[in-house]
């Protein structure tokens, strides 16, 4: 029975931590100065690193205070995801962003992979507190390499044109969405596959090997997607992948051989992760420069919202219905995202950008050169590959 609580005061804090994410991300996220961004992301990382620490040192503490440590976790560094792939994608040609933002997809699918065996080997064969302990001590860490980075970002706030951010920010809400459903499967997937194994009498321990499966898919998807040019405006790509994405995930529901389960996880994370890149570089397209920061960590927070409202839906349908009526219910869900996608990307437009090379912060940026829309390869005459 104690073991019993212990579960269940786990999830619990696990979701106070998202939710300190999504509250963190877009307060914090616009209200980051990209002239001065270094210190705003240290002092996330130094604050939220030790949070997280203290929750695996305090495992019998009272829940109240070992939720407030999590939602302090979950809040402190959420700007820092957006803020270091603005710097990311400020320290390249903007033509290679496309590039840029694959590897960091590559790199975030690799640690997806890695994460859940690490976990289960540190927990198991040392003590169930080492994982959080490490995983604080890295993120505290983190932060003294941020030195190792120019300090910010160079932006003109003349190109809002007089707009107040936060109208901004409403002004991208279908690529929000669209980010949404791009991880709506990875919540299904991760929360509902155990009970789907186990109700198909396949064993639940391939749930691990199939979810690395998953992952690596989505190491893939994002290395082929930068190789390069691919045709349509970048919300249509976005629409078409998130179709792919869920056709997989009606395979994963309806089909029981464990080879086709495998194959359509691994095509799902294929898909998710190059549906991730699309719409990070929709932000790019529909956001000023000075404001696409803030655009990341609303992403940040509103991917974290569709994985949690996903995730409980799932749950819920678990308690009344098959794990595989659980999963056509987030299907559902998803697709109702893909639909409000669609509709709302077709009243965004491009705004201009000024093609520029790598610039640190404070420094000069070279003559301006032909303006773009946005769209990789519009407007540039050298077509990277």
């Amino acid at each position: 029975m104690r073991q019993q609580c212990r579960y269940t005061l786990g999830a619990v804090l696990a979701a106070v931590y998202v939710i300190g994410e999504i509250v963190g991300a877009p307060l914090l996220g616009m209200r980051l100065r990209p002239e001065r961004a270094r210190p705003h992301l240290a002092a996330g990382l130094v604050v939220g690193g030790p949070a997280f620490t203290a929750v695996g040192l305090l495992p019998d503490a009272h829940p109240l205070p070992l939720g407030l440590l999590a939602f302090v976790a979950g809040a402190a560094p959420a700007a820092a995801p957006g803020g270091l792939r603005s710097l990311l994608t400020a320290l390249v040609p903007d033509r290679a962003a496309t590039q840029a933002l694959s590897v960091e997809s590559m790199l975030t699918a690799g640690i997806w992979a890695l994460s859940p065996a690490a976990v289960a080997g540190l927990a198991l064969g040392v003590s169930p507190g080492v994982p959080m302990l490490l995983a604080g001590a890295l993120m505290t860490a983190s932060a003294a390499g941020l030195w190792l980075l120019p300090p910010g970002w160079a932006t003109d706030p003349a190109d809002r044109d007089g707009q107040p951010m936060f109208r901004l920010m409403l002004r991208a809400w279908p690529v929000y969405v669209m980010g949404a459903a791009g991880l709506a499967p990875l919540a299904l997937a991760e929360l509902v596959l155990p009970a789907l194994l186990e109700h198909r009498g396949v064993g639940v321990g391939w749930s691990g090997p199939l979810l690395a499966g998953l992952s690596l898919g989505s190491a893939v998807g994002a290395y082929v997607y930068g190789l390069r040019n691919w045709p349509g405006r970048l919300h249509l790509q976005g629409i078409v992948l998130l179709c792919g994405l869920l056709v997989c995930t009606v395979t994963v529901a309806l089909v029981p051989h464990p080879v086709a389960l495998a194959a359509a996880l691994a095509c799902g994370g294929f898909l998710q992760s190059s549906a991730m890149l699309v719409r990070n570089l929709s932000l790019r397209e529909v956001l000023p420069p000075s404001a696409v920061a803030a655009g990341y960590s609303v992403m940040y927070a509103a991917v974290g919202a569709g994985y949690a409202a996903t995730g409980s839906l799932a749950g819920a349908l678990l308690e009344v219905t098959t794990p595989s009526g659980a999963v056509l219910g987030g299907v559902a869900l998803l697709a109702v995202l893909i639909a409000v996608a669609a509709v709302g990307e077709r009243r965004t437009h491009p705004v201009p950008r000024p093609v520029s090379g790598p610039t640190r912060s404070g420094g000069k940026r070279p003559p301006p050169g032909p303006r773009s829309t946005g769209v990789r390869g519009a407007g540039d005459p050298e077509r990277h590959p």
